[in-house]
C-alpha cells in the first residue's frame, strides 16, 4: 500500500495575466483551482496511473473542505485530520507574455505536537511491512524541524519504505532517518552538501555520494587556530578541508568529497534521484547502478 502525508497541505490557485507588472493594475485572463501539496500531489499521480494510494494529512476550514471535495472523485482513499484555522491557499501568477511563473505561498495553519503525534500513530497503526510511505512537502507553522526524522524513524521500524521529498530543515533533519529515497532538485541537493552544485557534473556526483556527515577539528593555539572538517558517507571519509574558519573548512571538505565522487562513483545505501529545478530527473541512484539522463 501507497500512503501520502502531506502535513502543510494547499489549495494551489493558479492566474494566467499577460505582461503581469508590480506596483500597478493587472487583469486576470484565465484562473484554476487545485487540490495541492506534494504528498496530495502524489497520490494524484497514483491515481491517474491507475493505481490506489492513501492520503493522508491535515485540513482545516473551508478550504479544507474545498480540498477534500475535489480529492473526493479521485482513485484514493481521503483520511485527514481536521483542525482549527483554514488550510492555506498558495497564488501562482503564470505570464504567458514574459514567460515567468511567480509563486506567493501562505505559511499555512500552526499545528501543535499533539496533533501531529495523533495523525503518526494513526499512520503507525495501518503500516505493515514493505508498505511505502511518502513524506512530502514543507512543515506546518510550529511543527518540530525534526518532524520527518521521527516519522521516518517511525515508519522503517514498522518495515515500510520511506520516500522523502522536503526542503530546507525538513530535508536535512529527515535524511538523517535513512529514508529509503529522497528527491532533492538542485538547490535543495546543494543545501544538503553545504555549497553551491553548479554544473551538471557536480549534481551527478553528489546524487550519487549520499548524504554527507561533518566533523570539524580545532587545530592550534587560539590566537592561530585554524579548522579541519572531514566529510564522510556511511563512516568513509571521503574528503578533508581545512581554513581558518569552520565555514571555510567544511566548503573545503565537501569540495575534496566531491572531487573524489566524480572521479569514483561509489554505491550507497540509499536511493538518490536528482532534478533541475522545473522537476526533471537529472540523474539517480540506487544500490546497483548510477545513471545520468540527458
Amino acid at each position: 500500500m501507497i500512503y501520502t502525508v502531506t502535513l502543510n497541505p494547499a489549495l494551489d490557485k493558479t492566474v494566467e495575466i499577460p505582461s503581469f507588472t508590480t506596483d500597478g493594475v493587472n487583469r486576470i485572463t484565465s484562473i484554476r483551482t487545485d487540490p495541492g501539496g506534494k504528498g496530495i500531489n502524489v497520490s494524484k499521480v497514483v491515481a491517474a496511473l491507475g493505481s490506489t494510494s492513501r492520503a493522508l494529512g491535515i485540513l482545516g476550514g473551508s478550504t479544507g473542505q474545498m480540498i477534500s471535495e475535489a480529492l473526493s472523485g479521485l482513485n484514493m482513499t481521503c483520511d485527514f485530520l481536521p483542525v482549527e484555522g483554514n488550510t492555506r491557499i498558495n497564488l501562482k501568477v503564470v505570464d504567458p507574455i514574459a514567460h515567468t511563473s511567480t509563486e506567493i505561498n501562505e505559511p499555512g495553519v500552526p499545528v501543535d505536537p499533539a496533533t501531529l503525534q495523533s495523525l503518526l500513530d494513526h499512520l503507525l497503526k495501518l503500516l505493515r511491512h514493505n508498505d511505502i510511505v511518502v513524506l512530502a512537502g514543507s512543515l506546518p507553522v510550529n511543527a518540530p524541524a525534526d518532524t520527518y526524522r521521527v516519522w521516518g524513524d517511525a515508519c522503517r521500524e514498522k518495515g515500510a519504505k520511506v520516500i522523502l521529498d522536503s526542503d530546507g530543515a525538513g530535508m536535512v533533519e529527515g535524511v538523517k532517518a535513512k529514508p529509503f529515497l529522497i528527491k532533492p532538485n538542485s538547490e535543495e541537493l546543494s543545501h544538503l552538501m553545504g555549497r553551491a552544485l553548479d554544473s551538471q557534473q557536480e549534481l551527478t556526483a553528489a546524487a550519487s555520494l549520499g548524504v554527507p556527515e561533518y566533523r570539524v577539528e580545532e587545530q592550534g593555539p587560539d590566537h592561530r587556530k585554524e579548522f579541519s572538517a572531514f566529510v564522510s558517507v556511511g563512516g568513509d571519509t571521503l574528503g578533508r578541508g581545512d581554513g581558518r574558519t569552520k565555514k571555510e573548512a567544511e566548503q573545503k571538505a565537501a569540495e575534496a568529497a566531491l572531487r573524489y565522487q566524480a572521479a569514483l562513483i561509489q554505491h550507497v545505501n540509499n536511493a538518490i534521484i536528482a532534478t533541475d529545478r522545473s522537476g526533471k530527473i537529472t540523474s539517480w541512484n540506487d544500490r546497483s547502478e548510477e545513471r545520468r539522463v540527458g
